[in-house]
């Protein structure tokens, strides 16, 4: 088995638990930080006035010394590396875009703390040349963090509409710090809710980590592949600068062309699938030298390059081909190895179907995107699959978020399995790495739909109408350990585990994981020899104290359900 160390963006599921799941899918094990060193909360404590919230405080970030010491600690026994520079300089996602009195010094002597964190990264490339190192990094996104700090959704919400009205274009680095607040014909005035200097410092900060990051580290050969991600974007706004700026720097420093460098550094809109991605990619390396793998793309619905999401600003097509460069593939006609089915219209579902059950008969291996349900899968779409006994054949599966996140962690997922697959002959790690897959593809029709789409519009409702504040009640469930009371938080966390208890029974018994002798769902257990060989569903168990609200919110859970193959 493979080891790579992985320091998490955060330790939300999506960037933690799948990624360890997808890596022993992979024959991989993940080694990450103690939990306590990547932990990250929203605020934890509150002042009050009677039924009126006043202010919110207290928010956890990573232990970015301990991290580091972690890394190094570490290091000798991995045989490659993925590390969140967020994490590393900042304590996570969170921590990376919080508002700051200053924005640090000149750059390149801008903050030695800050880069001596990120120093770690040359100092494991040193050490270990011959060891890929793969970093992830974003662009601070629009808005701020709700309940970080004291912010409130108020804040949230006018800070998104405030960074998104248009800004003077720039190209130089000196230019696009200064001008931050300046419109195309004049400057904008002062947000109600938040302190737009600070919040242009902490973009300031983090532009100059963005730089760092491409210039004194990747371009002198320390990162192997750089991943950037464009957290919640637009196609205007105060992002659009820094953008162009990195696109640039990538064509002058790596190599790029239009901005991209398929083999050292990406920038497009995802956050929260990079970890999968990055994965992906190394895997590749680790099992097939980084050849790369071939894939088709096949849109049931409108073309993927008519649709844009509003937090995005590159449209689904151009997002598929810059993940594809992420995880080491590419588009190519009907020579491929592996098939892409992005669903864009719920209509076509039974088509996408068709589509992946006359794969099947060819040994087509697949992955479907849901690029119809805005943030969760979509009903019709994902009743069409569940319907089919050979959906629990795909490589990957994803109808979670953004268009961005569906996209990578669905490919991550495939590409991470394919390397393996068609490349491990050992009885034991085949058994153990279906299991896993298996695990993974079943937990994302659990949480993409049964939780994202059914159980959790009955929790937002409790928490909501059980709110503790009557200025809380349109949004208690965004911070329900302190805008709901310890025992509607402990109901709620029953009323979670029952519902998902329940989704867990319903969902197994729909064919794509049905157990039925020999008509059972299967899944790719081996390529090899021009064909497949398959294991087939066996059993699917959900602990009952295991689903719970990591970050005191609705919008993600824990979810760790045990499917097994044979």
């Amino acid at each position: 088995m493979k080891n790579v160390l992985y320091v998490p963006l955060d330790d939300r599921p999506v960037n933690l638990d799948d990624v360890i799941v997808q890596g022993r899918a992979a024959g991989i094990h993940v080694i990450t930080p103690e939990a306590a060193c990547i932990k990250n909360r929203l605020d934890s404590q509150k002042t009050s006035s009677g039924t009126v919230l006043l202010t919110t405080s207290s928010p956890v970030y990573g232990d970015t010394a301990a991290i580091r010491q972690f890394v190094l600690d570490h290091a000798a026994s991995a045989d490659g590396f993925i590390l969140s520079a967020d994490m590393l300089a900042y304590g996570g996602l969170i921590g990376s875009r919080r508002l700051r009195e200053d924005a640090g010094g000149t750059y390149p002597a801008y903050d030695a703390e800050t880069t001596d964190l990120l120093d770690v990264i040359r100092e494991v490339k040193e050490a270990y040349p011959d060891k890929p190192v793969y970093v992830m990094d974003t662009v601070m996104r629009l808005a701020t963090t709700s309940f970080a700090e004291g912010l409130d959704l108020a804040a949230y919400t006018e800070s998104r509409n405030f960074m998104l009205q248009p800004r003077r274009s720039f190209t130089e680095f000196a230019d696009i710090l200064a001008g931050y607040n300046l419109s195309p014909t004049g400057d904008y005035g002062n947000p109600a809710t938040f302190d737009k200097e600070q919040y242009y410092n902490a973009r300031r900060h983090k532009f100059k980590t963005n730089r760092y990051l491409l210039e004194q580290l990747a371009q002198a050969g320390c990162i192997d592949f750089l991943a950037i991600g464009v957290d919640d974007a637009s196609t205007q706004g105060v992002q659009i600068n820094e953008i162009y700026y990195v696109e640039a720097r990538i064509n002058e420093w790596l190599g790029g062309i239009d901005g991209q460098s398929p083999d050292k550094a990406i920038i497009l809109p995802d956050a929260d699938g990079l970890g999968q991605s990055l994965l992906a990619r190394m895997a590749n390396q680790l099992y097939r030298n980084g050849a790369s793998t071939r894939y088709t793309v096949e849109y049931f619905g409108p073309h993927g390059s008519t649709l844009t999401s509003p937090y995005e600003y590159m449209n689904v097509h151009q997002n598929i081909l810059r993940h594809l460069d992420i995880v080491g593939g590419e588009a190519v006609g009907d020579a491929r190895q592996v098939e892409i089915i992005a669903i864009t219209a719920a209509d076509q579902a039974l088509a996408a179907v068709n589509r992946i059950e006359d794969n099947n008969s060819r040994c087509v291996p697949t992955l479907v995107i849901d690029c119809v349900g805005a943030g969760a899968a979509d009903a019709n779409v994902t009743e069409a699959l569940l319907d089919s006994r050979l959906t629990g054949s795909l490589l990957g599966y994803s109808g979670w978020n953004t268009p961005g996140n569906k996209i990578g962690l669905a490919l991550g997922m495939a590409q991470a399995r394919y390397a393996f697959v068609v490349t491990e002959t050992a009885p034991a790690a085949l058994d153990a790495a279906v299991n896993a897959h298996g695990s993974l593809l079943f937990k994302r029709f659990l949480k993409d739909y049964f939780y994202k789409r059914l159980a959790i519009g009955e929790i937002r409702t409790y928490s909501r109408a059980h709110s503790l504040y009557e200025n809380t009640a349109a949004f208690a469930d965004q911070n329900m350990l302190l805008f709901n009371s310890p025992e509607d938080y402990s109901y709620l966390q029953d009323l979670l585990r029952e519902r998902m208890q329940a989704h867990t029974d319903t969902l197994f018994c729909k064919n794509a994981f049905l157990s039925s002798g020999a008509a059972s769902a299967s899944a790719i257990r081996q390529i090899g020899g021009g064909g497949w060989s398959l294991s087939q569903y066996t059993s699917a168990a959900l602990p009952y104290d295991d689903p719970d609200y990591l970050w005191g919110r609705a919008f993600e859970i824990t979810l760790k359900p045990n499917v097994t193959l044979q």
